[in-house]
């Protein structure tokens, strides 16, 4: 069952109720994400904030269905996460109760805006963690424009704006050689953890990307 639609310069978002009740985020016809399957998001979270002593500040590419921002959210030290979300109706959907929210946490802030120039707008040494959870990776992405995301100067771009003891951690549906060695080019070494997950009576392998400061 259809929930929502929006049409925007990059295409169609559909949210939809799949008929065993999984809540489900389509962009362009391709799926992206449902509620149903979510420990690679929470992955995400969760291999950043063991790895940052103090997660005062984070940075988190993409809203999504929440969940990323949850697993942080879960966290007592969290200071503060910034979400870059560059689809309006999505933030105002999750507004409306249509996806459970996260934002009305007092230490959430949401920018409407594309990661890349979030980011660069950020101070240097000014967040303890980017989170990045944009696309379905290198290799499948929804939106073309977004491989910029995945390059060493994009990746040297988030070093720069990391402090001292920071996290860059990066999702992907598929491995990606490419992105493994542009995260270690840029932070010296990367950490790349296999996720197992059941997808639609599939069994699928995601990944996380990690590099630290």
């Amino acid at each position: 069952m259809e929930l929502a639609r929006a049409v925007s310069e990059r295409g169609e978002l559909v949210l939809r109720r799949r008929d065993n009740g999984a809540l489900e985020l389509r962009v362009n016809g391709v799926f992206v994400m449902d509620d149903q399957e979510t420990s690679s998001e929470e992955l995400l979270a969760s291999a950043a904030l063991e790895t940052v002593p103090h997660p005062d500040r984070v940075l988190v590419g993409g809203l999504g269905l929440g969940y990323t921002v949850r697993a942080l959210l879960a966290d007592q030290r969290l200071g503060e996460v910034v979400v870059a979300e560059i689809e309006p109706d999505l933030v105002s959907w999750m507004r409306a109760g249509l996806i459970p929210s996260v934002l009305d946490d007092p230490r959430v802030g949401v920018v409407v805006g594309d990661v890349r120039a979030v980011v660069t707008d950020l101070p240097d040494a000014s967040v303890d963690a980017i989170l990045l959870d944009v696309d379905n990776g290198p290799d499948f992405l929804v939106y073309n424009e977004n491989s910029a995301i995945y390059t060493s100067d994009f990746l040297a771009t988030c070093h720069a704006k990391l402090r001292a003891e920071g996290v860059l951690t990066v999702w992907s549906s598929s491995a990606s050689p490419a992105l493994e060695s542009a995260v270690g080019t840029v932070f010296g070494a990367c950490d790349v953890k296999p996720v197992p997950v059941e997808l639609q009576g599939r069994s699928e392998l995601y990944y996380v990307y990690q590099g630290s400061s």
